[in-house]
């Protein structure tokens, strides 16, 4: 069986949750998104107490991450669906670390039958295949101002406005249906870059489709809200600064002993609430080598929190 995604920051992941928890007691450990299996394989091996349940939304992946991690038996789990739906379902006090790469991998990228890649038949972008919402559906129906506003937002394109009122004149003429003509009609008409015109629309799509920020936000919220025992980490991958935003701004706001609102003069709310630390006091981002091996990996960072300060 060949393996089709590399998973990024492989040896990161490793050293990360290097920890005694993991090593001497095993315990359970999540994998919020198990695409096809890379990192919980890697963690499965140098790990052998451990014990991972995989989460995923895409089929194809937990059809092979099944079939690849199979060998281990009673060691792995695999669940479908949204990690923000499984997660609180499956919690429990024997949780050690928790994984979540906050990413599209690369065989869905290259994949043309699932629409994320720029000359691709369809204009598809779901993760989920059961999802009603698709990319075609949003660029032909989704108003001027919602369109500005996805743009604006998970695109953060500088030339918003323009881009907008470009698809809502183009589909006047004819529907767009695949992501090869998006991409066509986007490269038409924007500056080529360093990088494709169509890259801050695509992903744009892409976010607004799956609502990823939401996912992201609302798992956070789970760990924020749930009890870890000493030594637990958190680890997120994300890949561009909407997701690392997001994760920077928990992580400092779990480290805070006074949660009151910057408004209030004196402390109400008893000073004690901090969760622990942050592992690292910067992100951790792939190696030269890695980059080289992997151009993908070169927008990845990794940043991890430890409970139980």
């Amino acid at each position: 069986m060949s393996i089709p995604h590399n998973p990024v920051l492989l040896q990161e992941v490793l050293e990360s949750f290097c920890t005694p928890l993991v090593v001497e007691n095993g315990g359970v450990f999540i994998d919020c998104t198990l695409g096809f299996g890379g990192h919980s394989q890697a963690l499965l091996q140098k790990y052998p107490k451990l014990k991972i349940i995989g989460i995923d939304q895409d089929e194809v992946a937990i059809a092979y991450a099944f079939e690849r991690l199979s060998k281990f038996k009673n060691r792995f789990e695999v669940k479908f669906g949204r990690f923000s739906e499984v997660l609180p379902d499956i919690w429990n006090d024997d949780i050690v670390g928790i994984l979540a790469d906050i990413g599209v991998s690369s065989m869905q990228f290259d994949d043309k039958q699932r629409g994320f890649c720029f000359d691709s038949p369809l204009l598809d972008m779901r993760m989920n295949l059961h999802n009603a919402l698709n990319a075609k559906e949003i660029v032909n129906t989704y108003s001027l101002t919602q369109l500005e506003r996805i743009f604006r937002d998970f695109g953060e394109i500088g030339e918003w406005k323009k881009l907008a009122r470009l698809i809502v004149d183009f589909r006047k003429k004819e529907k767009i249906v695949c992501a090869s003509a998006l991409s066509e009609l986007i490269s038409r008409h924007f500056k080529h870059t360093k990088i494709h015109p169509a890259t801050l629309a695509f992903q744009a799509l892409r976010i607004e489709v799956n609502d990823e920020l939401g996912e992201l936000e609302r798992m956070l919220k789970i760990c924020q809200e749930k009890n870890f025992q000493k030594g637990a980490r958190v680890g997120i991958i994300s890949f561009h600064s909407l997701e690392d935003r997001i994760v920077k701004t928990a992580f400092r706001d779990w480290e805070r002993n006074c949660i009151c609102p910057k408004e209030v003069m004196k402390c109400v709310c008893g000073n004690h609430h901090k969760r622990g630390k942050n592992f690292y006091k910067k992100p951790l981002s792939a190696t030269k080598e890695e980059i080289k091996n992997n151009p993908r990996s070169r927008s990845a960072k990794l940043r991890v929190f430890e409970f139980g300060n």
